[in-house]
């Protein structure tokens, strides 16, 4: 692994397998329930005993099966990476027109992004249409990277290049720094 975002990996692998034997044990119940499970009786107890619990058990049981499941929903929710939607970009010329898909904008962008000093690895997204573009970066920067000078060399160099070349007055960015467990020459 080229970078320390190992949690969220981890995450989205326990998401995975919590909800798999969720359903796995929801659906022996289920099919316990209506008889389809041969070897188990639907008439049989759980648990030793014949006392039901009081009203408010149930209550309180089914109150905190709600909120786990909101709260692991909203575990997932957060799980993928956001990127804007991209677009193909047409130029209208008097000799023709010209396509440009948002993804063969940007490389050149992204490969001098890369060479920055600091910079790991570069990936970027240009979304939205050409009135109204969003470009969405993510680095992945060494363990020993200034970030405040990788963003502002790209506020100063990168970014206006980018802007010159699709010919656009405003380029919003956002940038989402990740760290690489690589880090940066030594001197000795």
């Amino acid at each position: 692994m080229t970078d320390l975002n190992r949690p969220a990996r981890l995450n989205r692998t326990l998401l995975v397998l919590t909800g798999i034997v969720l359903l796995a044990v929801g659906g022996i119940a289920v099919g316990t329930h209506f008889g389809r499970i041969p070897p188990l009786d639907p008439g049989a107890t759980l648990v030793p005993g014949t006392a039901t619990p009081p009203g408010w058990v149930w209550y309180a049981v089914a109150g905190a099966a709600v909120v786990v499941g909101l709260l692991a929903l909203r575990w997932l929710i957060a799980q993928p990476v956001r990127k804007p939607k991209s677009h193909t970009w047409r130029f209208d010329q008097e000799t023709g027109q010209t396509t440009l898909a948002a993804s063969t904008a940007v490389e050149p962008f992204t490969a001098e992004v890369a060479t920055y000093p600091g910079v790991h690895a570069a990936h970027a997204t240009l979304g939205g249409t050409q009135d109204a573009p969003v470009l969405a970066v993510v680095l992945s920067a060494e363990q020993d990277g200034d970030l405040a000078a990788i963003r502002e060399r790209i506020a100063d160099e990168g970014l206006p290049r980018l802007r010159q070349a699709l010919d656009l007055a405003e380029l919003p960015m956002t940038i989402e720094f990740r760290f690489s467990s690589k880090t940066g020459a030594r001197i000795q």
